[in-house]
């Protein structure tokens, strides 16, 4: 992973570790459920950070892969993209 999608995914997933942490809390002290499902939306919309992830992989890995001429390597990189993409949207 490229030093400035790292360094970005790593600040969204402590934000997203806070956030979770206060849901818990929020759950804990019985608080009013849309405030609850508020809450669940914001970390559903800060887990977007696989979009940063798979484009890193693709600018980085199957880049490469493509580079390197190697066509075993080529397929098995778009072979797990077209994995990852089946599991992330199904």
């Amino acid at each position: 992973m490229m030093a400035a999608a790292k360094s970005s995914c790593a600040k969204r997933l402590n934000r997203i570790e806070g956030q979770v942490r206060g849901i818990a809390r929020m759950v804990e002290e019985d608080r009013y459920c849309i405030d609850v499902v508020t809450q669940i939306a914001a970390v559903r919309a800060a887990l977007k950070i696989e979009e940063v992830i798979l484009q890193d992989h693709v600018g980085c890995c199957v880049e490469h892969a493509i580079e390197s001429g190697d066509k075993d390597e080529q397929r098995k990189k778009v072979a797990e993209l077209v994995d990852v993409l089946g599991r992330v949207r199904g």
